[in-house]
């Protein structure tokens, strides 16, 4: 009985042997199934977009990166330009630039969900388009596909931060009153009209909205190039196989 044993366990050793030897000689490219593709796609956005929220979503995430900081609209040049020349002028456009960046690093970390959830719904023929197109063509799946919903996720949270103190009892949007209302009274009157001044009416929520988003999505498009031309950011064995 003993001896039977042995042999058994001899014969089963060898084939797991085998086994093992077989697998591992298995052709790498075995092409992928549609499912496959679908589901790397899916994995590689969640990558993309998670990384690029985490990024923006701390301190200096936009303040600190030149790429995607929220400078005052192009219709305040004027008013920095003027502004600048007194006394604490700088400080003043510099405490409302950082506050307005700061609203929109508060704002970036509640992306992911949204993201995500577009990532679900997406379809074998939309992972294909995907897959055979431009180098930035998931973000613009994204975009065309959150854009809107990101938009109301976005504004509440900023105007709530544009509400925060950036000073003892000044907040953001307080700063951007007090700056513009300023200025208008100037531009306004009939010394300023004879100058050529125009008033500053800009919807400062709005506009920040847009231009975080903007930000949002020149991030993915980075991880997306990254994931796509880079070796080494392609985080499991199906993404390999995807993007080789």
């Amino acid at each position: 009985m003993k001896k039977i044993y042995i042999l058994l366990l001899s014969i089963a050793f060898t084939a797991c042997a085998e086994l093992t030897q077989i697998v591992q000689n298995l052709p790498l490219d075995i092409p992928l199934t549609e499912e496959e593709v679908a589901n790397g796609l899916k994995e590689a956005l969640r990558v993309g977009t998670d990384s690029a929220s985490a990024r923006l979503g701390v301190t200096n995430g936009y303040y600190g990166d030149e790429l995607v900081k929220i400078m005052l609209p192009e219709e305040a040049n004027i008013i920095v330009k003027n502004i600048s020349k007194i006394p604490g002028g700088d400080k003043m456009i510099e405490d409302v630039i950082k506050s307005i960046n700061r609203s929109a690093e508060d704002a970036a970390k509640e992306a992911g969900t949204v993201f995500w959830g577009a990532v679900k719904k997406m379809t074998i023929q939309d992972a294909f388009t995907i897959l055979k197109g431009d180098t930035d063509a998931a973000t613009q799946y994204l975009k065309a596909n959150t854009y809107q919903e990101l938009f109301k996720l976005y504004n509440p949270k900023i105007q709530s931060s544009l509400d925060k103190e950036i000073a003892a009892g000044i907040s953001t949007n307080e700063s951007w009153e007090t700056l513009t209302s300023k200025w208008n009274k100037i531009a306004d009157n009939p010394l300023g009209q004879m100058a050529g001044l125009k008033a500053v009416n800009v919807d400062l929520d709005h506009y920040l909205t847009e231009k975080a988003l903007n930000g949002l999505f020149i991030k993915i498009a980075e991880e997306e190039k990254n994931i796509r031309q880079d070796p080494a950011a392609r985080v499991n064995d199906i993404l390999k196989r995807v993007f080789k």
